[in-house]
């Protein structure tokens, strides 16, 4: 059996912004990045198909040719995506130079291994030509040779960022630390997500603060588009093997890719190819497969030939002519060239099928950054696509099995995976403190009645796709490090705190809970660990606007959802009006308010009407028997709380309180006297 979660449908207006060309011929991403041309150290952070390969042309043309630069090297994670660096005659759309990579220099073409091309990027250096194209593992090889004096005076341009990790075992990571460090190259970095399923930090704090960040959101990038106008996630638990229920959520008559689980993993029948047979069987009945293509033909009950790219068969000549097919740039804008590509450990990462409506993942992902790839490949802007969507498709818990607690983890995984996503495709939020002094910013929209200066009000710009949202009794950021987390990385904090095991297991399980042991304690933690150079008040304005941005998505989400069948809320502006309808349904938008609220609250809701009774209670039964009591830490938390509490009512928090938060403080105050008592006593 396949039980649906009711998937989040975040609407767009389809303003064709995102696709429009000015007179240099740049689209509005690569304009706003081409702005910041002059920044020595650029992070580029932008959705999949945004244009970032042509935004870095336009920019290291500009670095070489005004800037002094002698030379631009490009870096990329694998050789299928040095093809995006490939000619391009951009003045033909208006720009003053050409981009050109002599052949003999994009070594993602060259054959051979990494020895005789980190030779290559010898000879390039010693050479007057412009630019090379490489690998990471071919740069890191040549930094090893070379030494880090070689590249001086150069544009080292990285893609695919999140491949980088502060972490000393990561050579690449290791390397740019050093280019930093040394001061005399200039480095552009281009990530379409800056997350990491390990959560390591992909540069070190020091290192990072001399990033200028240019943020394209996925907000900007779908609003603008022509045709595409509504992009789906759906999550779905199954009973049994999935392949017996795929056909529930496996639309034939969609353009799709299917990722069928690793090997390795719980949903894994263990035998991929049986899995491949399994699905082609359940679609129709085999035709035998296209001589030229090597796609399997596939005729569904209804009459239609499905085509199907099978690239889960190892043998290399069938999986090579597959792929071959698949990237027949002949065939781009066929939308019959092909209907589902069924894949495995492929087609992701620089993977471009713009027909595909939707990304179908079977298991959980361990990798933010891999999820936000796999959906990437379904929001391509194409002519009569106007609806895209994701489904994970996930095992329920089995009660009987031993790898029960393994299946729990995974839902968890999954429903913070769900939330961070939903995070990713909203607005942006720009928060500020409400005061005598507050007035409405030029540009925004205020809804019905315009701005009204005696309430919080929450304003939106159709054209930047940002919120500005005022909160009473908000604390604002000082340092500069301190504002730019708050402008650029609020997901960052975000997804540390919902990927704490801790913080999701008793958001949405501990009946007991208090929601400020989450918002304030377990959060005030993450960002103290995340950033301990910023100074108290600073971590706390932090805190605040990270649990600002996860709660007012939240509570637009389930507005958003109530309202489904309410027409009038359901176009472009469902989550805008979510998170205007709950400013307005309380009597004052502030901060204790929002610190009040349970992040999972609305994540639980749909998990209890969705996964049947008997796996809720399963992974209930499981996260109760490991709940623990108060720690030392958590106590100490709570004592710091007090103090808070003490400065701004005069007195400390009652054991005996009515308010759930202020008893729990006490608790911890208590707490500690006791440890004090008993250590006093030996």
């Amino acid at each position: 059996m396949t039980q649906q979660v009711p998937s989040v449908s975040v609407n767009y207006a389809a303003n064709g912004n995102s696709t429009k060309s000015n007179e240099l011929g740049m689209r509005e991403m690569q304009e706003g990045a081409y702005e910041k041309r002059g920044e020595q150290y650029l992070l580029i952070k932008s959705p999949p198909a945004s244009g970032k390969s042509r935004a870095l042309m336009f920019i290291a043309l500009d670095k070489l040719h005004n800037q002094g630069l002698r030379q631009a090297i490009v870096v990329v994670p694998e050789k299928s995506i040095g093809s995006s660096f490939n000619d391009e005659p951009l003045s033909k759309y208006g720009f003053w130079a050409d981009w050109t990579v002599q052949p003999r220099w994009n070594l993602c073409n060259a054959p051979g291994g990494d020895d005789g091309k980190v030779g290559a990027v010898g000879k390039f250096l010693a050479s007057d030509d412009k630019i090379l194209v490489c690998t990471h593992a071919t740069f890191r090889f040549a930094m090893d040779k070379f030494g880090i004096e070689a590249f001086d005076d150069r544009l080292i341009a990285v893609d695919e960022f999140h491949h980088v990790s502060a972490n000393p075992d990561n050579k690449l990571g290791t390397h740019l630390g050093a280019l930093v460090a040394r001061d005399k190259v200039h480095l552009v970095a281009m990530t379409g997500s800056y997350f990491r399923g390990d959560a390591e930090a992909v540069l070190s704090p020091e290192d990072e603060a001399k990033f200028d960040t240019f943020t394209y959101t996925y907000y900007q990038q779908l609003n603008g588009y022509k045709y595409l106008k509504t992009l789906d996630i759906g999550y779905f638990f199954y009973s049994g093997s999935y392949a017996d229920d795929i056909l529930k959520v496996l639309d034939s008559t969609e353009k799709t890719i299917l990722h069928i689980p690793n090997v390795n993993s719980r949903e894994s029948t263990k035998d991929k190819h049986r899995e491949v047979e399994h699905i082609i069987d359940a679609l129709g009945d085999w035709q035998g497969a296209d001589p030229i293509t090597g796609f399997q033909l596939v005729k569904t009950p209804d009459e239609r030939v499905l085509r199907i790219a099978d690239l889960v068969d190892d043998e290399p000549s069938k999986r090579d002519k597959v792929s071959a097919a698949l990237k027949d740039s002949t065939q781009k804008n066929n939308r019959d060239h092909v209907d589902i590509i069924i894949a495995l450990g492929m087609a992701k990462e620089g993977f471009d099928w713009i027909w595909c409506e939707h990304a179908l993942t079977v298991g959980y992902r361990a990798s933010l950054t891999e999820i936000v790839q796999i959906i990437g490949r379904a929001t391509r802007d194409a002519e009569g696509k106007t609806r895209a969507r994701f489904t994970n498709l996930i095992a329920e818990p089995d009660a009987a099995a031993e790898a029960v607690t393994e299946a729990v983890n995974d839902t968890l995984k999954a429903i913070a995976a769900s939330l961070l996503m939903e995070q990713v495709l909203a607005p942006r939020f720009n928060f500020t403190p409400k005061t005598v002094k507050s007035g409405p910013v030029e540009g925004f929209d205020y809804g019905e009645g315009g701005y009204d200066p005696n309430k919080e009000n929450v304003g939106f710009s159709e054209a930047s796709g940002q919120f500005q949202i005022e909160i009473k009794g908000l604390v604002e950021p000082k340092s500069k490090e301190a504002k730019r987390i708050c402008q650029e990385d609020l997901n960052e904090v975000i997804t540390a705190f919902v990927q704490d095991k801790t913080t999701i297991e008793r958001g949405l399980f501990d009946e007991e809970l208090v929601p400020e042991e989450l918002t304030q304690v377990r959060m005030g933690k993450i960002v103290g660990a995340r950033f301990p150079e910023l100074d108290a008040e600073d971590q706390e304005a932090v805190r605040q606007h990270a649990v600002a941005a996860l709660n007012l998505t939240q509570k637009a989400k389930e507005i958003a959802l109530s309202n489904r069948d309410d027409t009038e809320t359901t176009g472009n502006t469902a989550l805008i009006d979510g998170v205007r309808k709950f400013a307005m349904d309380v009597r004052e938008l502030d901060i204790d308010l929002i610190d009040r609220i349970n992040p999972f609250g609305e994540a639980y809701s749909i998990l209890a009407k969705t996964m049947s009774e008997e796996s809720l209670r399963q992974v209930q039964a499981v996260i109760s028997a490991k709940k623990v009591q108060l720690s030392p830490d958590e106590a100490r938390d709570l004592a710091k709380r007090a103090v808070k509490f003490k400065q701004e009512r005069g007195r400390l928090p009652s054991i005996t309180s009515p308010d759930p938060w202020e008893k729990k403080m006490a608790e911890g105050v208590a707490y500690l006297a006791r440890m004090k008592l008993e250590a006093a006593n030996g």
